[in-house]
Protein backbone atom coordinates (compact mmCIF):
# COMPACT_ATOMS: atom_id res chain seq x y z
CA UNK A 1 0.00 0.00 0.00
CA UNK A 2 1.55 3.40 -0.67
CA UNK A 3 1.91 6.35 1.54
CA UNK A 4 -0.40 9.03 1.47
CA UNK A 5 0.62 12.62 0.46
CA UNK A 6 0.45 13.63 4.28
CA UNK A 7 2.60 10.72 5.43
CA UNK A 8 5.37 11.40 2.80
CA UNK A 9 5.42 14.93 3.63
CA UNK A 10 5.77 13.98 7.52
CA UNK A 11 8.76 11.08 6.29
CA UNK A 12 10.40 14.11 4.32
CA UNK A 13 10.51 16.17 7.35
CA UNK A 14 11.93 14.41 9.50
CA UNK A 15 14.59 12.93 7.14
CA UNK A 16 15.08 16.79 6.48
CA UNK A 17 16.11 16.97 10.10
CA UNK A 18 12.57 18.01 11.71
CA UNK A 19 12.40 17.05 15.26
CA UNK A 20 8.68 17.65 14.91
CA UNK A 21 5.87 17.59 12.50
CA UNK A 22 2.28 18.68 12.67
CA UNK A 23 -0.40 19.55 10.09
CA UNK A 24 -3.40 21.83 10.50
CA UNK A 25 -6.15 22.76 8.74
CA UNK A 26 -6.59 26.53 7.05
CA UNK A 27 -10.24 26.68 8.58
CA UNK A 28 -8.59 26.35 12.04
CA UNK A 29 -7.58 30.39 11.41
CA UNK A 30 -11.17 31.49 11.82
CA UNK A 31 -10.78 34.63 14.47
CA UNK A 32 -7.36 35.26 14.51
CA UNK A 33 -6.62 38.87 13.93
CA UNK A 34 -6.45 39.64 9.92
CA UNK A 35 -2.84 40.49 10.40
CA UNK A 36 -1.88 36.74 11.80
CA UNK A 37 -4.21 34.95 9.37
CA UNK A 38 -2.33 33.11 7.35
CA UNK A 39 -5.46 32.63 4.81
CA UNK A 40 -4.75 36.15 2.96
CA UNK A 41 -1.11 35.14 2.51
CA UNK A 42 -2.41 32.19 0.47
CA UNK A 43 -6.64 32.26 0.24
CA UNK A 44 -6.29 28.59 -1.73
CA UNK A 45 -4.28 27.01 0.68
CA UNK A 46 -5.81 24.21 2.28
CA UNK A 47 -3.14 22.89 5.18
CA UNK A 48 -0.53 24.38 7.27
CA UNK A 49 2.28 22.01 8.10
CA UNK A 50 4.23 22.87 11.06
CA UNK A 51 7.76 21.46 11.80
CA UNK A 52 9.58 21.93 14.80
CA UNK A 53 13.53 22.01 16.09
CA UNK A 54 14.94 21.28 19.27
CA UNK A 55 17.05 23.32 21.43
CA UNK A 56 19.53 21.75 22.91
CA UNK A 57 19.63 21.29 26.70
CA UNK A 58 22.61 21.90 26.53
CA UNK A 59 22.62 25.29 25.37
CA UNK A 60 21.06 26.45 28.16
CA UNK A 61 23.54 24.73 30.66
CA UNK A 62 26.55 27.39 30.46
CA UNK A 63 23.33 30.04 31.72
CA UNK A 64 22.29 27.64 34.09
CA UNK A 65 26.03 27.41 35.48
CA UNK A 66 26.78 31.42 35.16
CA UNK A 67 29.70 30.61 32.74
CA UNK A 68 28.80 30.64 29.33
CA UNK A 69 25.74 33.07 27.78
CA UNK A 70 26.36 32.26 24.10
CA UNK A 71 25.32 29.27 23.24
CA UNK A 72 21.55 29.81 24.09
CA UNK A 73 21.25 32.50 21.34
CA UNK A 74 23.69 31.79 19.16
CA UNK A 75 22.84 27.89 19.31
CA UNK A 76 18.86 27.75 20.41
CA UNK A 77 17.83 30.67 18.10
CA UNK A 78 20.22 32.15 15.63
CA UNK A 79 21.50 28.36 13.97
CA UNK A 80 18.28 26.93 14.15
CA UNK A 81 16.82 30.22 12.38
CA UNK A 82 18.79 31.49 10.06
CA UNK A 83 20.66 27.96 9.21
CA UNK A 84 18.90 24.99 10.15
CA UNK A 85 15.09 25.16 9.52
CA UNK A 86 15.01 27.28 6.37
CA UNK A 87 17.11 24.51 4.74
CA UNK A 88 14.63 21.24 6.01
CA UNK A 89 11.79 23.86 5.16
CA UNK A 90 12.88 24.52 1.70
CA UNK A 91 12.81 20.36 1.50
CA UNK A 92 9.50 19.89 2.49
CA UNK A 93 8.36 22.78 -0.01
CA UNK A 94 10.26 21.47 -3.06
CA UNK A 95 8.55 17.65 -2.69
CA UNK A 96 5.29 19.08 -2.74
CA UNK A 97 6.28 21.13 -5.63
CA UNK A 98 7.30 18.34 -7.31
CA UNK A 99 4.16 16.82 -6.16
CA UNK A 100 2.21 19.27 -8.18
CA UNK A 101 1.18 21.21 -5.02
CA UNK A 102 2.01 25.04 -4.10
CA UNK A 103 3.72 25.70 -0.28
CA UNK A 104 4.53 29.07 0.31
CA UNK A 105 8.04 28.53 3.02
CA UNK A 106 7.75 30.66 6.15
CA UNK A 107 10.68 30.90 8.50
CA UNK A 108 11.20 32.39 11.57
CA UNK A 109 12.93 35.61 10.97
CA UNK A 110 14.14 36.39 14.12
CA UNK A 111 13.29 39.67 15.00
CA UNK A 112 10.33 42.10 15.00
CA UNK A 113 12.32 44.67 12.47
CA UNK A 114 12.07 48.36 13.18
CA UNK A 115 8.42 49.05 12.23
CA UNK A 116 7.01 46.49 14.29
CA UNK A 117 5.83 47.16 17.73
CA UNK A 118 5.13 44.16 21.16
CA UNK A 119 1.53 44.22 21.31
CA UNK A 120 -1.55 41.88 20.35
CA UNK A 121 -3.95 39.71 22.18
CA UNK A 122 -1.16 36.95 22.59
CA UNK A 123 1.10 38.79 23.94
CA UNK A 124 4.64 39.39 22.28
CA UNK A 125 6.47 37.41 19.72
CA UNK A 126 10.10 38.14 18.89
CA UNK A 127 9.56 36.95 15.30
CA UNK A 128 5.63 38.28 14.65
CA UNK A 129 5.71 41.92 14.21
CA UNK A 130 3.20 44.15 13.19
CA UNK A 131 2.36 45.36 9.77
CA UNK A 132 4.28 48.62 8.62
CA UNK A 133 2.48 51.49 9.73
CA UNK A 134 2.08 53.21 6.57
CA UNK A 135 1.41 50.10 3.99
CA UNK A 136 -1.72 50.01 3.03
CA UNK A 137 -4.20 47.16 2.02
CA UNK A 138 -4.06 46.40 -1.81
CA UNK A 139 -7.39 44.69 -2.08
CA UNK A 140 -10.97 45.53 0.39
CA UNK A 141 -11.18 43.68 2.90
CA UNK A 142 -7.33 42.32 3.06
CA UNK A 143 -5.47 43.21 5.78
CA UNK A 144 -2.38 45.76 4.68
CA UNK A 145 1.25 43.69 4.17
CA UNK A 146 3.03 42.16 5.77
CA UNK A 147 0.45 39.36 7.26
CA UNK A 148 2.93 37.62 9.99
CA UNK A 149 1.92 34.30 11.03
CA UNK A 150 1.82 33.96 14.59
CA UNK A 151 4.01 30.71 15.49
CA UNK A 152 2.34 29.98 18.96
CA UNK A 153 -1.36 30.25 17.39
CA UNK A 154 -0.23 28.40 14.08
CA UNK A 155 2.33 25.70 16.24
CA UNK A 156 -0.91 25.16 18.58
CA UNK A 157 -3.51 24.95 14.84
CA UNK A 158 -0.74 22.19 13.69
CA UNK A 159 -1.37 19.93 16.69
CA UNK A 160 2.17 20.25 18.07
CA UNK A 161 1.26 20.73 21.82
CA UNK A 162 0.17 23.86 23.46
CA UNK A 163 0.74 27.66 24.92
CA UNK A 164 1.36 27.47 28.42
CA UNK A 165 0.56 29.87 31.36
CA UNK A 166 4.19 31.41 30.43
CA UNK A 167 3.08 32.38 26.84
CA UNK A 168 5.58 30.19 25.56
CA UNK A 169 4.63 27.18 23.38
CA UNK A 170 4.97 23.36 24.95
CA UNK A 171 5.81 20.34 23.60
CA UNK A 172 5.29 16.92 24.51
CA UNK A 173 8.70 16.45 23.46
CA UNK A 174 10.42 18.71 24.45
CA UNK A 175 8.63 21.44 26.82
CA UNK A 176 9.44 24.92 25.75
CA UNK A 177 12.30 23.99 24.33
CA UNK A 178 11.69 24.22 20.25
CA UNK A 179 12.00 26.99 17.53
CA UNK A 180 9.14 26.68 14.69
CA UNK A 181 9.21 26.92 10.74
CA UNK A 182 5.81 26.16 9.09
CA UNK A 183 4.76 26.29 5.16
CA UNK A 184 0.99 26.57 3.95
CA UNK A 185 -0.22 24.71 0.74
CA UNK A 186 -2.71 24.20 -1.17
CA UNK A 187 -2.62 20.59 -1.08
CA UNK A 188 -5.10 18.94 1.67
CA UNK A 189 -3.24 17.21 4.25
CA UNK A 190 -4.94 15.22 6.70
CA UNK A 191 -4.87 17.45 9.81
CA UNK A 192 -3.68 16.06 13.62
CA UNK A 193 -6.02 17.03 16.98
CA UNK A 194 -5.42 19.86 18.81
CA UNK A 195 -4.20 19.60 22.47
CA UNK A 196 -6.50 20.39 24.72
CA UNK A 197 -5.44 23.28 27.17
CA UNK A 198 -4.01 22.18 30.11
CA UNK A 199 -2.25 18.77 28.65
CA UNK A 200 0.52 19.27 28.97
CA UNK A 201 0.84 22.98 31.62
CA UNK A 202 -1.05 22.96 35.24
CA UNK A 203 -0.51 26.43 35.89
CA UNK A 204 2.08 25.54 38.67
CA UNK A 205 2.79 29.33 38.14
CA UNK A 206 6.82 28.15 38.76
CA UNK A 207 7.36 30.28 35.57
CA UNK A 208 5.87 33.28 37.57
CA UNK A 209 7.97 32.60 40.46
CA UNK A 210 11.41 32.19 38.88
CA UNK A 211 10.19 34.98 36.11
CA UNK A 212 12.85 38.48 36.21
CA UNK A 213 9.23 40.57 36.88
CA UNK A 214 7.40 39.77 33.25
CA UNK A 215 5.24 37.46 34.25
CA UNK A 216 2.26 37.70 37.16
CA UNK A 217 -0.01 35.61 38.33
CA UNK A 218 -2.96 38.20 39.57
CA UNK A 219 -3.77 38.84 35.65
CA UNK A 220 -4.17 36.67 32.80
CA UNK A 221 -5.61 36.69 29.04
CA UNK A 222 -7.74 34.45 27.82
CA UNK A 223 -7.94 33.59 23.75
CA UNK A 224 -9.49 31.50 21.40
CA UNK A 225 -7.97 29.45 18.69
CA UNK A 226 -9.04 26.34 16.80
CA UNK A 227 -11.75 26.48 19.46
CA UNK A 228 -10.36 26.22 22.38
CA UNK A 229 -9.73 28.79 25.12
CA UNK A 230 -6.10 29.34 26.49
CA UNK A 231 -5.17 31.28 28.89
CA UNK A 232 -2.00 33.44 29.33
CA UNK A 233 -0.34 35.43 32.24
CA UNK A 234 -0.32 39.07 31.08
CA UNK A 235 2.83 39.71 30.05
CA UNK A 236 4.93 42.52 30.18
CA UNK A 237 6.68 42.32 27.19
CA UNK A 238 8.79 45.34 27.45
CA UNK A 239 10.25 44.51 30.69
CA UNK A 240 10.18 40.71 28.88
CA UNK A 241 12.77 42.27 26.69
CA UNK A 242 14.86 44.36 28.88
CA UNK A 243 15.55 41.23 31.17
CA UNK A 244 15.96 39.22 28.26
CA UNK A 245 19.07 41.07 26.95
CA UNK A 246 19.71 41.47 30.54
CA UNK A 247 19.42 44.87 32.30
CA UNK A 248 18.88 43.62 35.29
CA UNK A 249 22.55 43.39 37.43
CA UNK A 250 20.81 40.13 38.98
CA UNK A 251 21.05 37.78 35.50
CA UNK A 252 23.98 39.93 33.94
CA UNK A 253 27.58 38.99 35.21
CA UNK A 254 29.24 41.30 32.64
CA UNK A 255 27.03 44.35 33.69
CA UNK A 256 29.17 46.91 35.72
CA UNK A 257 27.61 49.14 38.66
CA UNK A 258 27.88 52.26 36.62
CA UNK A 259 26.58 51.13 32.94
CA UNK A 260 23.30 52.92 33.39
CA UNK A 261 24.49 56.35 35.04
CA UNK A 262 23.53 58.04 31.78
CA UNK A 263 20.15 57.04 33.13
CA UNK A 264 18.09 58.63 35.88
CA UNK A 265 17.16 55.80 38.27
CA UNK A 266 19.66 53.84 35.95
CA UNK A 267 20.92 52.18 39.28
CA UNK A 268 16.99 51.31 40.53
CA UNK A 269 16.81 49.90 36.87
CA UNK A 270 19.50 47.82 36.95
CA UNK A 271 18.76 46.41 40.60
CA UNK A 272 15.61 45.71 39.87
CA UNK A 273 13.75 48.16 42.02
CA UNK A 274 12.13 49.94 39.09
CA UNK A 275 10.64 48.76 35.58
CA UNK A 276 11.68 50.91 33.03
CA UNK A 277 9.85 53.19 30.48
CA UNK A 278 9.65 51.44 27.08
CA UNK A 279 12.29 54.65 25.77
CA UNK A 280 14.48 53.51 28.73
CA UNK A 281 14.29 50.11 27.62
CA UNK A 282 15.71 51.34 24.01
CA UNK A 283 18.34 53.22 25.51
CA UNK A 284 19.62 50.33 27.37
CA UNK A 285 19.64 48.13 24.83
CA UNK A 286 22.15 50.17 23.18
CA UNK A 287 24.07 50.15 25.99
CA UNK A 288 24.40 46.49 26.78
CA UNK A 289 25.97 45.43 23.64
CA UNK A 290 29.16 47.71 24.52
CA UNK A 291 28.95 44.79 27.32
CA UNK A 292 28.41 41.48 25.86
CA UNK A 293 28.52 41.41 21.95
CA UNK A 294 25.28 39.90 20.13
CA UNK A 295 25.36 35.78 19.56
CA UNK A 296 24.87 35.49 15.61
CA UNK A 297 23.05 38.80 15.42
CA UNK A 298 20.22 38.09 17.82
CA UNK A 299 20.47 39.68 21.38
CA UNK A 300 22.41 38.07 24.32
CA UNK A 301 20.42 36.11 26.49
CA UNK A 302 21.07 36.62 29.99
CA UNK A 303 17.96 35.76 31.62
CA UNK A 304 17.86 32.00 29.45
CA UNK A 305 14.31 31.83 29.67
CA UNK A 306 14.93 31.60 33.63
CA UNK A 307 10.78 31.19 34.32
CA UNK A 308 9.73 30.61 30.93
CA UNK A 309 11.77 28.19 29.52
CA UNK A 310 14.16 26.57 32.66
CA UNK A 311 11.97 26.57 35.53
CA UNK A 312 8.90 25.12 33.19
CA UNK A 313 10.81 22.69 31.80
CA UNK A 314 12.06 21.58 35.18
CA UNK A 315 9.04 20.86 36.18
CA UNK A 316 7.70 19.12 32.94
CA UNK A 317 10.89 16.72 33.65
CA UNK A 318 9.68 16.08 37.38
CA UNK A 319 6.36 15.52 36.07
CA UNK A 320 7.33 13.06 33.19
CA UNK A 321 5.81 14.56 30.48
CA UNK A 322 8.34 15.21 27.96
CA UNK A 323 9.69 12.54 25.99
CA UNK A 324 12.85 13.91 25.43
CA UNK A 325 14.73 12.55 28.49
CA UNK A 326 18.25 12.30 30.45
CA UNK A 327 20.46 10.67 32.91
CA UNK A 328 20.73 13.37 35.12
CA UNK A 329 18.71 16.69 36.28
CA UNK A 330 19.23 19.78 34.59
CA UNK A 331 19.28 21.70 37.84
CA UNK A 332 21.98 19.72 39.63
CA UNK A 333 22.97 22.30 41.96
CA UNK A 334 22.03 25.93 43.92
CA UNK A 335 21.74 28.51 40.75
CA UNK A 336 24.39 31.04 40.83
CA UNK A 337 22.19 34.19 41.20
CA UNK A 338 20.31 32.78 44.02
CA UNK A 339 23.92 32.46 45.81
CA UNK A 340 24.40 35.92 44.77
CA UNK A 341 21.62 37.18 46.20
CA UNK A 342 22.24 35.68 49.73
CA UNK A 343 25.59 36.62 49.67
CA UNK A 344 24.22 40.54 49.69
Amino acid sequence: MSATLTEQVKRIARESGADIVGIGSMDRFEGAPKEHDARYIFPEAKSIVGLGFRVQRGALRGIEEGTLFYPYPAMGYASINEVYAPMVIREVSCFLEDQHWEAVPIRNFGGTGIHSDFDGELGADSQYGRSVPDARPVREGYPAPDVYLHFRMAAYICGMGEIGFSNVFLTPEFGPRQRFAFLITDAELEPDPVMEPGTLCDKCMRCVAECPGALTAKESVKVQVAGKEIEMSKLDPWYCAFAYASGLRELNPFLPEDAFDEIPDGRLIMDGKKKPSKAEAMKIWGILGKYYRKPGGYNAAMCGGRGCVRACMLHLEEQGKMSNTFHTKFRIRKPWWRQENAAE
